[in-house]
């Protein structure tokens, strides 16, 4: 009987490991098959070995061709020429060149923070969690790629296209020599309407001290239409996109996004037709 027992007994405790490992064995098989998966070693820690590999040789040519010594003390008696921030702080100064002060210095590096600690609650697509996609996230990969890059792109400038007076300076101009005086005279949006369509300068109505004209509304119903524009657009085309964010997150998304696009567009406006401010107000330029 105790024979019988004991081999009653591990027959059944054999045939329940092995009902439990193939129920593992048919739910790992489920959610993923073999040919869908590689190995963390070597596959993704070899690519993560070569490209932390060649961020590090980028870092060290950089280092070697642009290098940052020590200089002398600062003196009181001497300003530098031009005066820059460091390197990771020029995209910042940089953006000063077009932009209000207040809007380079702080809304758009609070919006940039905000933004960043906001995406992981606005993306609510599961795809790409594991493992690096581009088909799968086209417009969350393509949005960030093009902020950084726009970041990056403004620190280069600043870096090696900004000398004396922060002056443009091509790589192949004397950086100790002055540019001479252009003489291009920047002007605001508000202005530019008033005289090309004949506009009267006449407040319509004082606020305090801020006078509302004909032109201004003309500068605030443009500054609004772009927004108008960007929210309605997305809504229209690509209902799957709104209707998978949800009207909280979309409208996030979409707020953030215009703004970051606002900026090289604001850029362009300022350099092809030379216009100082878009939108003009006594707390804030645009």
């Amino acid at each position: 009987m105790s024979d019988k027992g004991s081999a009653s007994e591990s027959k059944a405790a054999s045939s329940q490991s092995g009902g439990f490992a193939a129920l593992i064995k048919r739910t790992a098989k489920g959610k993923i098959g073999p040919e869908d998966t590689v190995l963390v070693w070597p596959n993704l820690v070899y690519l993560e070995l070569i490209s932390m590999v060649f961020a590090t040789a980028i870092l060290l040519f950089l280092c070697l061709y642009s290098p940052a010594p020590l200089e002398e003390l600062a003196s009181a008696d001497t300003t530098p020429n031009p005066t820059k921030a460091p390197w990771y702080f020029l995209g910042l100064q940089e953006l000063l060149v077009f932009f209000d002060p207040w809007l380079a210095g702080v809304v758009l590096p609070t919006f940039i923070i905000i933004g960043l600690i906001l995406i992981p609650y606005i993306d609510p697509n599961p795809l790409g969690k594991g493992y690096y996609t581009f088909s799968e996230r086209k417009f969350a990969v393509t949005g960030f790629s093009f902020g950084l890059a726009l970041w990056y792109i403004l620190i280069v400038i600043g870096v090696w296209f900004r000398g004396l007076d922060w002056s443009w300076y091509w790589p192949w101009d004397d950086p100790h020599m002055h540019q001479p005086a252009g003489a291009v005279k920047l002007v605001d949006l508000e202005v530019i309407l008033q005289s090309t369509l004949g506009l009267s300068e006449r407040p319509i109505v004082t606020l305090g001290r801020y006078a509302v004209t004909v032109a201004n509304i003309l500068t605030w119903g443009m500054f609004l239409g772009y927004y108008a524009v960007g929210f309605t657009i997305p809504f229209l085309l690509f209902r799957k996109f709104y209707n998978r964010l949800g009207f909280v997150r979309y409208n996030l998304t979409m707020f953030m996004f215009l703004s970051m696009m606002g900026v090289p567009l604001k850029i362009f406006v300022r350099l092809l037709a030379n216009i100082k401010y878009v939108l003009v107000t006594p707390w804030f330029n645009i």
